[in-house]
């Protein structure tokens, strides 16, 4: 391993795209904003970065390539690459960290207006009936036989949690939409959905 070299997560993400197959800088790009960027966003900024790392990490080979004037660098995994991807599939990952602004605006909402919160729920429901869009649009691509039809069993294990996700937030926007219509412009005050938290608390596994 290269010194000051350390693989992160975003590290294994792009060499288990190349384990799939060699990939130039570019199609290395539309291939992580098809996939990894809808629930590993951070590789997205590390396109550029990241490659180069693997080949440092000996993870990875770079090899120049010519396309009449255009030049192009590919990165194929090596049996190093892949010896270290399989290491790391073997261990357990880091639980999942929600993370969204709309989420963040309705905790702060008794700060603001009903017509924001109402505002932000509305722009919660169209995203989640964005991504309900493109999980549909792959869905029926991979269905044909997509580009890599090996990968079906297990691109199908992610699809559907994305495509459940998508409508579980639509379906949460919904509801809290039509209870927000019923609140008084003034949020200082505001009654409190006890069978939503007697439903939250029923939830419970351990059966308490």
């Amino acid at each position: 391993m290269s010194r000051g070299q350390t693989p992160t997560t975003t590290s294994y993400a792009t060499l288990g795209l190349l384990a799939v197959q060699p990939w130039s800088t570019y199609e290395l790009t539309n291939q992580i904003r098809r996939s990894l960027a809808r629930f590993w966003p951070r590789a997205a900024s590390k396109l550029y970065e990241e490659p180069r790392k693997l080949v440092a990490l000996g993870y990875a080979t770079a090899e120049t390539q010519h396309q009449g004037r255009r030049r192009r660098t590919v990165y194929a995994i090596t049996p190093e690459g892949r010896r270290a991807l399989a290491a790391w599939l073997a261990t357990t990952g880091a639980p999942p960290a929600l993370e969204s602004e709309q989420l963040l605006r309705v905790f702060l909402a008794d700060q603001g207006t009903r017509q924001d919160l109402l505002d932000t729920l509305a722009a919660t429901r169209a995203w989640a009936r964005e991504r309900a869009v493109v999980d549909a649009a792959i869905a029926r691509e991979h269905l044909g036989g997509g580009p890599f039809p090996q990968r079906l069993a297990v691109n199908t294990l992610v699809g559907r949690y994305l495509s459940d996700m998508s409508e579980a937030t639509e379906r949460w926007a919904d509801w809290a939409s039509e209870i927000v219509r019923d609140w008084p412009d003034d949020l200082s005050e505001l009654p409190v959905d006890t069978d939503a938290l007697q439903m939250i608390a029923d939830r419970d596994p351990a059966g308490r």
